[in-house]
């Protein structure tokens, strides 16, 4: 039925709780999983506020940070899916919107079923704050498993 399996992931702690989730699942099928992590692109403000503060190249300093903490991030995914016997390719997308990344990954690795967590906010709160897992939702091509 699945074939690999997406996991989406920004290293909170409800993210890693869809994280072993998908892992666990990928155990019991004995499937590998991509694990992806995205980086969206600074907005014109940031950069402007930050060049107000005289930092000279805010731009290089903001992916410098966001690659580290990223790096942290797929590496305890690549270490959680070791401890469990499951093959693990991980994967940062920078410079995109989160579903955009996630979507993408997806069908660049051949995932059929795409893990991730969600907050399940709603009402006015859904409304103002948006949801990636939403986005990803109305928009896959594949199953879309949403854990809270």
């Amino acid at each position: 039925m699945y074939k690999n399996i997406l996991i989406a992931t920004d290293g909170s702690e409800l993210a890693t709780r869809g994280l072993s989730h998908g892992l666990e699942l990928a155990k019991t099928l004995n499937i590998p999983v991509t694990v992806v992590t995205t980086t969206e692109t600074w907005s014109v403000s940031d950069i402007a506020r930050e060049t107000e503060h005289r930092n000279p190249n805010p731009i290089a300093q903001y992916e410098d940070i966001v690659a580290e903490a990223s790096k942290l991030i797929l590496a305890s995914a690549k270490e959680a899916a070791e401890q469990l016997g499951v093959s693990c390719e991980c994967v940062h997308v920078a410079d995109r919107h989160p579903a955009e990344g996630i979507l993408e990954t997806a069908t660049s690795k051949g995932c059929n079923l795409i893990v991730m967590a969600s907050h399940g906010r709603r009402g006015v709160k859904k409304a103002l704050l948006g949801s990636v897992a939403n986005e990803v939702l109305s928009n896959s091509a594949v199953p879309v498993l949403i854990i809270r």
